[in-house]
């Protein structure tokens, strides 16, 4: 039974009952009196995430919303099919591409046979030849697996190709073939990347709208607002934008609102943070059903979602971690009720055979990441299966309603194009971004692998893999600090140094000492711990360190009476910058050469921290 379900119940316990627990133990830890905490203390312990949506601690019958639609039924919250295979789930998307077709036609294929169900081909640039594109496809079965191409600007020259393809295929029911021609130029244009014009796509979708197979000429890619920076709200919001502004054009050469609406799809990113992800996929149904509402033809409102994998939240540091943040991903992905579902490999942001493992290997990494949830954990047995969560119901609520508000406000400014145009758009993402590197770089976001729990034995990466970033990636502030620490190894035979001075007992110094060890690894500083040292052994151990720097760790109790001397001992040792691992007013009455140059806090800004001191040890 639900908390809060029967007040007077003498098993359960009244909400009334838990919020007196949660003002005790806020009162504990926050040394104050409870009743300082109001009449809702549980305020205290939600999350506020980048849209300002604001994620409780508990939620119970009172937070409770009305059932929506069953899924296949406006608003489409649950889902866009409401006969979907359960045996089947959602589509296992898998990217294929390279400028052999034969050789593609043979991946395409094999992946068909080992649980690939829908096929993202990259075609023109450095995919397959346009002129090639029929012998990349022979053999796929159209009508069982939707196929999805992504052109450039060779987008018109493929589907004309593709269309032929179709033309000579037989099926029995045609409508059955699902093909997204992947003409992208307002979210391109965003991104920098080359693609059809506007017209160009307009005349595609006109043309797509005559054929009897299920033909989707335009997407709007979502995850090109997700790579700058956008929060979800924002990512749903300027894809809804953008598509709206293709259903204006659209209709404006011709379609009717029923006919345009039927030539959009939507890609948007999913995350590791599984109930963002989930609510995500839910609410960008629900606000694209709401235009179509607007427009009288809401029964064309359930446009497909195809789901990749985050690329900015691959980290190149210690990449075997991503696994863990695509299975997440994917899981959030299908039971958020995206129609196809793409993992990217989980060394994707890192050059081929970068760690000594194949292609294959990581692909195959990617397609089984998601069979184990359909086969294993039958995750598309059920649709929606998270309907009815409290938190998860809650959270499409708010999303849904804080990107139908983006979207207002890039209306406006004029529109999608306008927005885009002036930089408003992008303005308003790279202030979001700016406030989650600040998170990262203060350590209050965790990046496991990165700026936390970093592995500094991993082998240092090539030349290839430190270049330059296409996405804004999280985390890449401090992967940048270990790619100093890397050149700083290749160039000295061992990474940047400092000098752990543990003061009293273990049971003293362990926590700023684990804590000193952590952070410094993150900026590809290893640190060498002799253990609890009294005054004798502090100058010794900074002679045998062969470092310039070091960082008491203690008690605040302990630095009141030690520090100041350890400090001395240091400098005469020869050590030129000496940290103390906590606040600044431990040691308030130390001045001059006893006091210490910095102080390692769980507040400061790691990154920029991180930084200086690299400087100070040479890298």
């Amino acid at each position: 039974m639900p908390i809060g379900s029967d007040p007077g119940a003498d098993t359960v316990p009244g909400y009334a009952t838990w919020r007196k627990g949660v003002a005790g133990v806020l009162a504990k830890s926050r040394k104050v009196d409870a009743s300082e905490f109001g009449d809702e203390p549980e305020r205290h312990l939600a999350v506020t995430n980048y849209d300002g949506v604001s994620v409780a601690p508990l939620y119970t019958r009172r937070d409770e919303l009305p059932e929506p639609a069953l899924p296949g039924s406006y608003p489409y919250i649950r889902g866009n099919d409401g006969t979907r295979d359960v045996t089947r789930g959602w589509f296992v998307s898998a990217p294929f591409g390279g400028a052999d077709a034969g050789r593609v036609n043979e991946d395409i294929l094999a992946g068909l046979d080992n649980g690939v169900s829908a096929i993202w081909l990259t075609v023109g640039g450095g995919g397959v030849p346009v002129a090639d594109l029929p012998a990349a496809v022979k053999g796929v079965l159209f009508d069982l697996a939707p196929l999805s191409v992504r052109a450039g600007s060779d987008t018109a020259a493929a589907a004309e190709v593709l269309l032929k393809v179709l033309d000579g295929y037989q099926a029995q029911d045609r409508a059955a073939i699902r093909i997204f021609l992947g003409a992208e130029p307002l979210t391109s244009s965003f991104a920098g990347r080359e693609d059809i014009d506007l017209d160009g796509a307009v005349a595609l979708a006109r043309t797509a709208a005559t054929r009897a197979e299920s033909v989707r000429a335009i997407t709007v890619s979502g995850t090109d607002f997700h790579n700058a920076g956008a929060s979800d709200a924002q990512e749903i919001g300027a894809s809804v934008a953008a598509g709206l502004e293709y259903l204006r054009v659209l209709t404006e050469s011709g379609l009717d609102v029923d006919t345009a609406l039927r030539q959009l799809s939507f890609r948007f990113a999913a995350t590791d943070d599984q109930f963002e992800t989930i609510a995500k996929f839910r609410a960008a149904r629900r606000v694209w059903s709401r235009v179509a509402h607007e427009c009288a033809a809401p029964e064309a409102g359930n446009a497909p979602q195809h789901a990749v994998t985050s690329e900015v939240m691959i980290s190149r540091r210690d990449p075997w971690v991503n696994m863990l943040r695509t299975t997440l991903a994917a899981f959030g992905a299908g039971v958020g009720g995206a129609d196809l579902v793409t993992v990217l490999p989980f060394d994707a942001a890192l050059p081929a055979g970068e760690l000594g493992v194949s292609r294959a290997f990581s692909e195959r990494m990617a397609r089984n990441t998601q069979l184990l949830l359909l086969e294993e954990s039958h995750l598309g047995h059920v649709q929606d299966p998270g309907a009815g969560s409290w938190h998860v119901e809650s959270l499409t609520d708010e999303l849904a309603k804080a990107a139908w508000a983006f979207m207002q406000e890039i209306e406006r400014a004029g529109g999608y194009r306008a927005a885009a145009e002036s930089g408003a758009l992008a303005d308003a993402i790279a202030e979001t971004a700016a406030r989650r590197e600040a998170d990262i770089a203060h350590r209050r976001t965790a990046v496991t692998g990165v700026n936390e729990f970093p592995n500094l034995a991993e082998e240092p990466l090539s030349e290839a893999a430190r270049a330059g970033d296409p996405v804004r990636r999280y985390g890449a502030v401090f992967e940048a600090l270990r790619d100093r620490s890397d050149a700083y190894l290749s160039a000295h035979g061992h990474r940047p140094r400092a000098l752990l001075v543990p003061l009293g007992p273990v049971a003293e110094h362990n926590v700023r000492v684990t804590f000193s060890a952590n952070v410094l690894a993150s900026g590809g500083i290893e640190t060498v711990n002799p253990g609890p040292l009294d005054a004798a052994g502090i100058a010794a151990a900074a002679t045998e360190s062969e470092t310039t720097m070091a960082v008491l760790c203690g008690t605040d109790t302990r630095y009141g009476d030690e520090a100041a001397a350890a400090v001395e001992r240091l400098r005469a040792a020869g050590v030129r910058t000496v940290l103390l691992a906590g606040p600044e007013k431990a040691v308030s009455a130390a001045t001059g050469a006893s006091r210490p140059d910095g102080f390692l806090t769980a507040r400061m800004d790691a990154a920029a921290t991180l930084s200086g001191l690299l400087e100070k040890l040479g890298a």
